[in-house]
């Protein structure tokens, strides 16, 4: 069961021109995010400008989209918190103009310290292409 879920009305208002999905910001990634039974998935599109190499996205923006996938699975269950430690581990390039799909999900939680896990995989052929486990402390 697909469950799209807004931003908590309360949450903070600065959060309206975050780098990574929103929707005003002229220089954000446009990522698309929502919750779907306990998953945070989402969209990303690396754009010509989002490249290190010529046509190969940056490896610190597939990152950010995979801590941003995972912070809003806290943002979608109105849960705050920001990331205390995290590992990536890239396993392909990814040429700019790629549609990729992100997955977040909870791996444990001990008090205000919750880990989660993030994948980013191709959509044209489901290959995972970086993955992350974080911790989160949340407020």
């Amino acid at each position: 069961m697909t469950e799209q879920q807004d931003p908590p009305a309360d949450g903070p208002p600065d959060t309206v021109h975050c780098f990574a999905c929103s929707e005003v910001n002229p220089v954000s990634l446009g990522m698309q995010l929502w919750l779907d039974d306990g998953i945070c998935r989402g969209r990303f599109t690396p754009r010509s400008e989002h490249c290190g190499w010529t046509g190969i996205t940056h490896g610190g923006l597939l990152f950010t989209a995979l801590d941003e996938v995972m912070a809003n699975w806290l943002w979608l269950q109105q849960l705050r918190g920001f990331t205390a430690r995290a590992d990536v581990r890239f396993r392909e390039q990814v040429a700019t103009g790629t549609p990729l799909l992100l997955e977040a999900w909870q791996v444990e939680r001990r008090r205000r310290l919750i880990t989660l896990a993030a994948c980013a995989r191709r959509e044209a052929d489901a290959v995972v292409v970086a993955e992350s486990e974080a911790r989160f402390m949340l407020s």
